[in-house]
C-alpha cells in the first residue's frame, strides 16, 4: 500500500495493557509498532498511581510516558485525535484492550490514515477496536 515505510504513530493505554495477567513486555509493545515502520510518536499513557520503576521502564524503551491524573482513556483518545490532523502520520496504532478508542481507529481511517490495533493478548482483546483497525496484532502470538 505504501511505496516507502510508513510514518507510525503509536499510543499505548498502560492501565489496559501493562497488566500481570498479560505479561507485556514494552520493548515487544514497540516492536510490534516500528515493525510497520519508523516511529514518529511512542507514547506511554499511564495514570499517577503508577510505580516509578514503570515510569522509568517507559522512558528505557523509547517511550514519551504521559502520567495523567484524570482519566487515561480520555488524555490518550485527545491526543491521538490531536496525532491524527496535526503530526503527518501514516499509520496510528492503538495498543489496548478497550473498545472506548473504536471512534478514533474510525476518525483516522476516514482520514486516510491506516490503523493498527496491538491487543495484549487473546483474552485482552477488543473485537470492536480489531475489526474497527485495518490492521491486528496480538502480543505474544
Amino acid at each position: 500500500m505504501f511505496s516507502r515505510s510508513p510514518d507510525v504513530a503509536l499510543f499505548v493505554d498502560g492501565p489496559n495493557v501493562l497488566r500481570t495477567e498479560f505479561d507485556v513486555d514494552l520493548a515487544d509493545l514497540r516492536n510490534a509498532a516500528a515493525d510497520k515502520g519508523p516511529l514518529r510518536l511512542c507514547r506511554l499513557y499511564l495514570d499517577d498511581n503508577a510505580s516509578s520503576g514503570l515510569i522509568q521502564a517507559g522512558e528505557a524503551n523509547g517511550f514519551d510516558v504521559r502520567v495523567t491524573s484524570g482519566d487515561v482513556d480520555v488524555k490518550m483518545a485527545v491526543d491521538a485525535t490531536a496525532a491524527i490532523f496535526t503530526a503527518d502520520i501514516d499509520l496510528l496504532a492503538i495498543a489496548s484492550r478497550d473498545t472506548d478508542f473504536k471512534p478514533v481507529v474510525e476518525l483516522a481511517n476516514e482520514a486516510g490514515i491506516e490503523t493498527l490495533a496491538i491487543a495484549p493478548g487473546t483474552h485482552g482483546r477488543s473485537d470492536a477496536l480489531r475489526n474497527a483497525a485495518h490492521d491486528a496484532i496480538l502480543l505474544g502470538e
